[in-house]
């Protein structure tokens, strides 16, 4: 007799009592509430795409929904093993009732349904809200980096552009030369036939020539604008997905990512808005995330949390018209406590003893602006030593995408400063200017908000909240690179993540409650 543990069921051994596929899956089952969950949700926008008369009869689209919710809570993303688990997984094959899905009708669901998937996150944002688990006290915005679906090492300059032109245009003569022989030799032994349509090959070499032409028109942009910030690098074009941007990665180096954002409430952390940038600059998305929350959950958020890159001015200002608080490190150099620059005579000099505490630029490796005190009743600036910078100018400028009006401000006393060479640059042949505009006070009024123990206090919240969502996503559910190209396509695959994180939370919320009552009743009994 054999040691080890005996076979319970013989492969071949008849059963007379049949399981069912409910018997297999336990009371309590996480597929159990996700389908509960996800049939309490209005389907209608969804069928109402299928073409229900001819062909066979399509599968529900709560159905493929679900199994790709339900893949995601079990850390799958791939089609193919979705595939797999619907034709062997129990708990899949409960969900889909035993239909089995291929890889192809999950891949083409997975993009088709945008909008309509924009419909379901809402509606399970307002379930959560009615069972109190979003209350938009504080909202936390963050962004973070994912690897677009393109190698690192394929992208291109515009001279790699300009040079894979030059080469299709050679290959395009001589593709040419070889079509019309082809043809006047078929004309001499055939006799003239009707115009012949485009060669395969000239076809496919006019379809990259178009797209090569493409990527040098965003290329030149993009070096142009490169220029204007004062960088001296190319600008580089993934060739895959080129709608991502070559960014530089935390793991180090640089490779095509796209910027996912999230807002999420600190109540219970979850996600209430989701959105895809091609760039970096997602301060530019701060105020129209309100507007969506606001247009979503028809309450606009009571204060909003977010990294010092979307402390800018038009944010402080546009979040104030809203009514919303803002509490944000502020990127103002405005004098603070702490610098030996703030005195009570800006016209007296710091004493020299306390130069070295004076801040020095992070960029510049000069004095920082922060040591130089303005004084709006004279519409004018005192640097450490005392000297007026008087009104010079304004010129037009763009700040991060905006334009904007800068007024210069320059001290004519710097020849012989002893703290010149600490201020000045060396290229500077005028002395040492400082400029200003029209929201320099905004961001000053909100610096001084943000040094206040309350507002710390509360800007410390977004931590824990702001970074969850994220960890879950990246590091539990393994999204470091989308799946798809194209910046349609990467908005909707970030827009499944989010509605799955947001489904299993419920579904957790849900279990604890069950056991909560199940717990008071079982006492109640007793």
């Amino acid at each position: 007799m054999s040691y080890f543990a005996q076979p319970i069921l013989g492969r071949k051994q008849f059963v007379l009592i049949p399981t069912t596929l409910d018997d297999v899956v336990p009371e309590g089952h996480d597929v159990r509430i996700l389908d509960e969950l996800l049939r309490g949700q209005d389907w209608s926008e969804w069928e109402a795409e299928y073409c229900l008369v001819r062909g066979q009869p399509p599968i529900p689209p709560r159905v493929v929904a679900s199994v790709i919710l339900y893949g995601l809570l079990r850390r799958i993303r791939s089609s193919r093993v979705l595939e797999y688990m619907t034709g062997h997984n129990v708990d899949f094959m409960w969900l889909t009732e035993g239909r089995t899905i291929d890889h192809t009708t999950i891949c083409k669901f997975r993009t088709r349904f945008k909008k309509q998937l924009k419909t379901l996150f809402r509606g399970l944002g307002r379930l959560a809200m009615t069972m109190g688990l979003i209350r938009l006290g504080e909202v936390t915005f963050d962004g973070t980096r994912v690897k677009a679906n393109n190698s690192r090492y394929e992208t291109w300059t515009a001279a790699e552009v300009e040079k894979r032109l030059a080469e299709l245009e050679a290959e395009f003569g001589q593709l040419l030369d070889e079509s019309e022989r082809v043809d006047a030799a078929e004309d001499e032994r055939f006799g003239l036939q009707s115009p012949p349509a485009l060669p395969p090959e000239l076809a496919d070499a006019k379809v990259r020539q178009q797209r090569l032409l493409e990527a040098q028109k965003q290329l030149a942009e993009a070096d142009a604008a490169r220029r204007r910030e004062g960088l001296k690098t190319p600008a580089q074009l993934p060739s895959t997905d080129s709608d991502s941007t070559v960014l530089p990665n935390k793991e180090g180096g640089y490779a095509p990512n796209y910027t996912p954002t999230a807002a999420v409430d600190t109540h219970r952390d979850f996600i209430v808005d989701a959105e895809v940038l091609p760039d970096a600059n997602e301060n530019a998305e701060l105020v129209p995330m309100v507007d969506r929350v606001e247009d979503v959950f028809g309450q606009r958020p009571e204060a909003v949390l977010a990294d010092g890159l979307n402390a800018t001015g038009p944010n402080i200002v546009d979040l104030e018209q809203r009514d919303v608080e803002f509490f944000s490190p502020s990127s103002a150099s405005e004098a603070s406590e702490g610098n030996p620059a703030v005195r009570a005579d800006p016209r007296q000099p710091v004493p020299e003893e306390q130069w070295p505490k004076l801040p020095i630029s992070p960029h510049t490796k000069k004095l920082d602006k922060s040591c130089f005190v303005f004084v709006p009743e004279e519409n004018m600036y005192y640097c450490p030593r005392g000297e007026p910078l008087p009104f010079e100018k304004s010129k037009p400028d763009v700040r991060q995408g905006q334009k904007i009006r800068l007024d210069v401000y320059r001290c004519d006393a710097c020849v012989g400063c002893p703290l010149a060479g600490r201020c000045v640059s060396d290229k500077n042949q005028g002395g040492r200017t400082i400029t200003r505009d029209h929201l320099t006070p905004d961001r000053e009024r909100h610096a001084a908000k943000m040094r206040t123990p309350e507002a710390r206090t509360r800007y410390a919240r977004r931590f824990h909240a702001g970074e969850t969502p994220f960890g879950w996503l990246k590091h539990v559910l393994g999204l470091r690179q989308f799946l798809l190209r194209g910046l349609e396509k990467v908005r909707t695959e970030w827009l499944w993540a989010c509605t799955g994180y947001n489904l299993r939370k419920l579904i957790l919320e849900v279990g604890r409650l069950r056991a909560k009552f199940a717990a008071v009743a079982a006492d109640e009994g007793n």
